[in-house]
């Protein structure tokens, strides 16, 4: 009886073992939207000639890798199919392909977005999709549809296109589902796809962060970062909690806790830093049959047909006092900031729990990253900067990367390194640390890349417009 006992209680302990040996990086950004691995070691030098461990060609989307043991999720769009896809850790093999069951496609920008924008996110037995064009969908890691939990077409401002990404809380499932009109967060069961909760935002227009869980003295918050504000809620109710007010006019980033507080920066245009117009001067260059109105045929700006639509507020097919206004108005009540956020506190708490902000260098797409004691922002340009996590103190502003260019892809660390991505496809890493950023390799793609890499044991996997790349010694 006691060896049995024995041999039952070391394959218990096997097991216990084995489940915490397996690598991860489950969803956006990691575990929690964090973008940290404390346990990767992923290779410093990379590039398509070096370190490559086995690149495959993928359908183009600015979703991120997902990653758990043996299997890499994505989701991709390719002959107007959206797709949720798995592929073989070790050699990229494509182990199989579903088409999520979108009758209508959300509208897009044709350039900037994409109807697969969304990362997977996966518990280690399910794998969960988000399509804006048709809803939530969840596959097993044999690609076996569990269950569907079907919503319209998003509606976002001027058509942009959707872009938070689900997270997994315990049971549920929680989206960011902020559109142009009936805007909400909502959690369904992990398990069924029934819906759990789901709470109204109406004054959030569309904005693109994925939520974050919080776990900190007061317990558990999920927290979104939304246009102008910043919200809790009870993750088993979906009541909010508490709300910051004082975020940029359209939020494209997600926070990020640690060190006891949460973090979150962003930037939009229309600010000191990039004024917004006046509707007159608007008129003057592009009202070419000075009826008051812009129309799609008058409009020269390098034919930029999608910035056009994405303006269109109201949906009449022109360019009106109305839309600029209310664009303009949104924008006038933004402020582009960095701030830090302590635990507690109910209802605004703008003026009693904001520990510190900060206003240089700001992001406009890439989230904050806390890593070591300090936080990590890139802005377009190229320009890192770096503040101390408690006090918001600068440690360096604004340094060049001598990588210029839009940035997409949020940065990442493991191993005492940072990872930064440029949508033109330049990679840089750095030493974490230091009075300013110490490069330590750079690599040129030479091909778009707007999805965030995934750190995973001694690899990087990194996607570009056209490939997925396993890098390792």
């Amino acid at each position: 009886m006691r060896t049995h006992l024995s041999l039952l209680g070391l394959f218990l302990l096997s097991v216990m073992v084995a489940s915490a040996a397996v690598e991860s990086w489950p969803a956006f950004r990691g575990a929690n939207a964090s973008g940290v691995s404390d346990t990767a070691k992923p290779p410093v030098k990379f590039g398509p000639s070096e370190n490559v461990l086995w690149s495959v060609e993928v359908p183009g989307a600015p979703s991120s890798p997902c990653v758990w043991g043996e299997r890499i999720f994505l989701t991709a769009f390719e002959g107007g199919k959206l797709q949720t896809r798995c592929h073989d850790r070790r050699d990229g093999k494509l182990l199989w392909s579903r088409v999520a069951p979108a009758g209508k496609l959300e509208e897009f920008h044709a350039t900037e977005g994409s109807p697969a924008a969304s990362t997977p996110v996966t518990d280690g037995q399910r794998v969960v999709s988000y399509f804006g064009s048709c809803g939530l969908i969840c596959h097993d890691f044999a690609g076996k549809e569990l269950w569907r939990h079907e919503l319209p077409p998003a509606v976002t401002a001027g058509n942009f296109g959707s872009g938070s990404s689900p997270i997994i809380v315990g049971d549920l499932v929680v989206l960011n589902r902020d559109q142009a009109r009936d805007s909400s967060l909502l959690a369904v069961q992990l398990k069924t796809g029934k819906m759990a909760w789901q709470t109204p935002r109406p004054d959030a227009p569309t904005s693109y962060g994925t939520p974050v869980l919080w776990k900190n003295g007061g317990g558990e918050e999920i927290v979104v970062a939304g246009s102008l504000t910043l919200k809790a809620y009870d993750p088993k109710t979906g009541a909010e909690r508490w709300r910051v007010r004082g975020l940029p006019s359209y939020t494209c980033t997600t926070p990020v806790a640690g060190d006891g507080m949460l973090f979150c920066a962003g930037w939009s245009p229309g600010k000191a830093d990039s004024p917004w117009p006046s509707w007159e001067s608007v008129l003057e260059k592009q009202d070419k049959n000075h009826d008051g109105v812009v129309s799609l045929e008058e409009f020269t700006e390098q034919g930029d047909k999608a910035w056009f639509k994405s303006q269109d507020i109201n949906g009449n097919g022109k360019l009106d006092r109305e839309d600029w206004d209310t664009i303009g108005g949104l924008m006038k009540k933004g402020e582009n900031v960095m701030l830090a956020v302590k635990p507690g506190g109910s209802g605004d708490v703008t003026d009693s729990h904001v520990a510190w902000k900060f206003t240089r260098g700001l992001p406009y797409v890439p989230s904050p990253l806390c890593y070591q004691g300090r936080v990590y922002i890139v802005k377009d340009g190229g320009m890192a900067t770096c503040v101390d996590a408690k006090t918001g103190q600068p440690f360096y502003t604004q340094e060049r990367l001598n990588a210029a260019g839009s940035y997409y892809a949020s940065p990442v660390a493991a191993d005492g390194r940072i990872y930064v991505v440029s949508l033109d496809g330049k990679v840089t890493v750095f030493k974490a640390g230091g009075e300013t950023p110490e490069i330590l390799h750079q690599v040129d793609f030479k091909e778009r890349i707007a999805a965030t890499p995934a750190l995973v044991g001694n690899q990087l996997y990194l996607r570009t417009a056209t490939k997925l790349y396993a890098f390792g010694k």
